[in-house]
């Protein structure tokens, strides 16, 4: 997949290539020229710079690695003018997602969550996360996610949408944390969240994706030799 930013003037770069399947969380949140954006894990950038593309009032980029922070930043001096940058219609922050200090400010939040990413690990053996030295890190990853996904809950404003997405095949990955912080935030904070059908995508995007029929919260996109997408995104988009 390509996103196409015009004829490269100013020294500004003119595309981006990404797969596919990984346009279908930013599409799911919907996003409007009023809207305030948190993108709360964005690093390397290809979902910030599709959410850019919507025109956003205000874009919050934030990723909690210092190294992958900077390999944002240099995506988006590549790509986004720099009237766009100085406006401060765009914030680009290096924190812990999981103790984000906004609450109920943005109307969209975008938790693009780190996750086993099935397609690197079975591609590549430079610090693949099932080596048995990060057995660890592999077993938290629930843990890391709910906790994104409950801040991204928080972030957001009443009424505002939260979209949840991963790399990976993994049910307890997705709808498990899904179903469990959903639990949380009304408990904890008092957060009515619904999950959101997604089901449309299913026929808009039936001649690219192949889509997981029974899976129970959100749509997940299968690997298929015929239409090989991926990595699998899954995403559950929450209305609160």
């Amino acid at each position: 997949m390509t996103l196409f930013f015009g004829s490269g003037a100013r020294g500004l770069l003119d595309y981006y290539l990404l797969d596919a399947a990984s346009l279908l969380p930013v599409l799911a949140l919907d996003v409007q020229s009023d809207h305030s954006v948190l993108d709360l894990c964005a690093a390397p950038g290809g979902k910030t710079l599709a959410l850019l593309m919507g025109d956003c009032r205000f874009l919050a980029a934030n990723d909690p690695s210092v190294s992958r922070c900077n390999r944002l930043r240099r995506v988006l001096h590549s790509y986004i003018p720099g009237e766009f940058r100085t406006e401060g219609r765009v914030r680009l922050t290096s924190r812990d997602g999981r103790d984000w200090p906004e609450d109920a400010m943005y109307d969209r939040v975008l938790v693009d969550a780190p996750c086993t990413t099935d397609r690197h690990s079975l591609l590549e053996e430079e610090n693949n996360i099932f080596h048995r030295t990060r057995t660890r890190e592999r077993h938290n990853l629930p843990l890391l996610q709910s906790r994104l996904l409950l801040s991204g809950l928080r972030a957001a404003a009443p009424g505002g949408y939260v979209v949840y997405s991963t790399c990976t095949l993994s049910a307890l990955q997705n709808e498990c944390v899904v179903e469990q912080v959903l639990g949380l935030a009304a408990s904890e904070y008092g957060i009515r969240a619904e999950v959101c059908d997604l089901r449309c995508f299913r026929e808009i995007f039936r001649k690219t994706f192949h889509f997981h029929l029974d899976a129970r919260l959100g749509e997940l996109v299968l690997p298929h030799l015929t239409a090989n997408h991926g990595p699998p995104c899954t995403c559950a988009s929450c209305e609160g």
